[in-house]
């Protein structure tokens, strides 16, 4: 089996498979929505007894049998290889709907190279009368019909709903953004086209340019006029929220949606390290990138 060609090869798959978008704009609404800084309290007691123990026992399985998700179970338990076959499954609809969010991302960057941003404005042809524009304005009437420029954008340019019926009606073929779809899966394929001598030189940009862009944008957002009140607004902490269930529960699955065990990522990952590998150590620093990166991020959405 093929080995990682550097160290850091690896640990920039791991932090690149576990900082997703989940870090960006989930922690932050979960964090303000469940008592703000006294969410941070259930949240490092469910990754230091729940989330970073199972991402280290998955990163150990993966080394030491050095095979991926379906065979493994053949050696553990045969009975259960069924497992295996459904965390493929399970991948593979995680797969559908994370690119498919990418290439809303992709359609968007692309939209951003006109003139004037387009859901800046309500003068663009996808516009309709409750289209409210409140940039720049310091008295405006909003009715409970009125819609952002950017809502608008989104759902009637981007998704473009208005040409659906409804639930039972998918519409035709949005062709830009179905030329972003392939255009994030074309990527995928190349970037394990040949295992992981490709993903190893592939992750060096996937997994450092998200914190490049956070940075820009801290530092962009640090220099707005009030940016302290979103600071407050983000970690005032509501301590009684913690004696809430659900609070709890939030924070379980907030660090198991971001650490992301039980997807077989990170058994095949760990699997082309050397046998004598210090995974141990490797849990617990991309771990810890992955939390202070939810953390970092609501700094940056408030």
């Amino acid at each position: 089996r093929d080995k990682w060609s550097k160290k850091m090869d690896f640990l920039l798959s791991v932090i690149g498979f576990a900082v997703d978008l989940g870090n960006v704009w989930r922690f932050p609404y979960i964090c303000y929505q469940n008592g703000g800084g006294a969410f941070l309290i259930p949240y490092t007691l469910m990754a230091v007894f729940g989330g970073v123990p199972l991402f280290y026992m998955e990163l150990a399985l993966g080394q030491f049998h050095r095979t991926g998700a379906i065979p493994i179970w053949k050696r553990i338990c045969p009975i259960f290889k069924g497992i295996g076959f459904a965390i493929c499954i399970i991948g593979l609809y995680v797969s559908f709907y994370y690119n498919t969010i990418i290439a809303w991302a992709l359609y968007y960057f692309y939209s951003s190279f006109s003139g004037t941003l387009p859901w800046a404005s309500c003068d663009n042809p996808w516009n309709t009368p409750d289209c409210t524009n409140y940039f720049g304005r310091s008295n405006v009437t909003w009715t409970n019909f009125s819609r952002s420029p950017a809502e608008e954008f989104y759902t009637r340019k981007v998704l473009e709903i208005q040409k659906s019926g409804g639930l039972y009606d998918i519409g035709g073929i949005h062709w830009q953004l179905l030329l972003c779809l392939f255009l994030i899966f074309t990527i995928v394929y190349f970037s394990l086209w040949k295992g992981v001598k490709t993903s190893g030189k592939v992750v060096w940009v996937t997994a450092t340019l998200p914190y490049a862009v956070l940075l820009i944008l801290l530092v962009r957002g640090a220099t707005l006029p009030g940016a302290w009140r979103g600071v407050v607004f983000y970690l005032r902490p509501d301590w009684g929220k913690l004696l809430n269930t659900a609070v709890w529960v939030d924070a379980a699955a907030q660090i198991f949606f971001s650490l992301g065990p039980g997807f077989g990522v990170l058994l095949a990952l760990a699997s082309y390290n050397h046998f004598h590998n210090n995974c141990y150590r490797d849990a617990l620093v991309t771990s810890a990138v992955n939390c202070l990166t939810s953390f970092l991020s609501g700094f940056v959405i408030f």
